[in-house]
């Protein structure tokens, strides 16, 4: 009698540390998907990479125009352009970066539903071009400083990996949870750029966390509240870094990040029956 062995593929209903050591085989499938996504972005365009540099610059010059000197926006005792020019680089990589994980399942359908591999390859692709973008765009920042005569502490060097792995965290954590939803329910790609609009104006990307004033704990509920403030705290000196109010925001994007990946894990057996 002949013995036919058959191998089933099935996600697993729970992340466990083995998923670590799959996406480590996979690497070099992480590495071709995000080379593709950074190739796509800026393939056939004018000026190539250079629109990393542009739009976080055109928008700091509006914001600096309407609400710097028309609204007279408070700033901290720092020039405004700068001011909201730091608040910009972590907002647009954390909004951003929300965006392409949300819509990484439905971008990718072609290959969710023909091979297998594992599946949290496509929203971390989808974060780490943003990481290029993000450096990229530090380079107005730093002539910017030069220019305004900032020199930034060591402290406030040596925080920035903290700053940009908890920004990671809050966008891949809020991204699975809504990716898996985008899957079966198509409003959320709708819906989020409208989301993220009204996130702005709640988070002190464009204004101080003093003008808030008593109500200021509103705006720590936020975690990029923490982050936004550790950084021109840490690069310009205007004040202490609030190490109790970035560690809220640490453990918050924690937690959001676990319940991602496990909502994620839960749901993934659907994706190439549904995506």
């Amino acid at each position: 009698m002949v013995m036919n062995n058959v191998t089933v593929i099935k996600p697993k209903k729970t992340f466990s540390w083995s998923d670590f050591k799959e996406i480590w085989q996979y690497k070099e499938l992480l590495y071709f998907l995000t080379w593709k996504d950074f190739k796509v972005r800026y393939k056939q365009t004018a000026i190539g990479i250079l629109w990393a540099l542009f739009q976080p610059f055109m928008i700091m010059v509006v914001f600096s125009v309407f609400f710097g000197k028309f609204a007279k926006m408070p700033s901290d005792g720092i020039p405004y352009p700068i001011f909201v020019y730091a608040g910009l680089l972590f907002w647009q990589f954390f909004s951003s970066a929300l965006s392409e994980t949300s819509n990484s399942l439905i971008n990718n359908a072609n290959i969710v539903t023909k091979v297998y591999f594992p599946r949290l390859i496509l929203p971390i692709s989808g974060v780490i071009t943003k990481f290029v973008d993000f450096f990229i765009a530090s380079v107005i920042l730093a002539g910017m400083m030069i220019y305004y005569d900032y020199t930034p502490s060591l402290v406030g060097i040596a925080i920035l990996p903290l700053l940009l792995l908890i920004t990671f965290m809050a966008a891949v954590g809020g991204g699975l949870f809504l990716a898996s939803i985008n899957v079966k329910y198509r409003d959320i790609r709708y819906v989020l750029p409208f989301f993220i609009q009204m996130l702005l104006f709640v988070t002190p990307v464009i204004y101080p966390t003093s003008i808030a004033g008593a109500y200021s704990w509103i705006l720590a509920l936020n975690p990029m509240t923490g982050v936004i403030k550790a950084a021109r705290a840490g690069l310009f000196g205007n004040a202490p870094i609030n190490w109790e109010l970035l560690g809220i925001s640490f453990v918050a994007v924690f937690i959001l990040l676990v319940i991602g990946i496990i909502f994620f894990k839960k749901t993934e057996r659907y994706f190439a029956d549904i995506v």
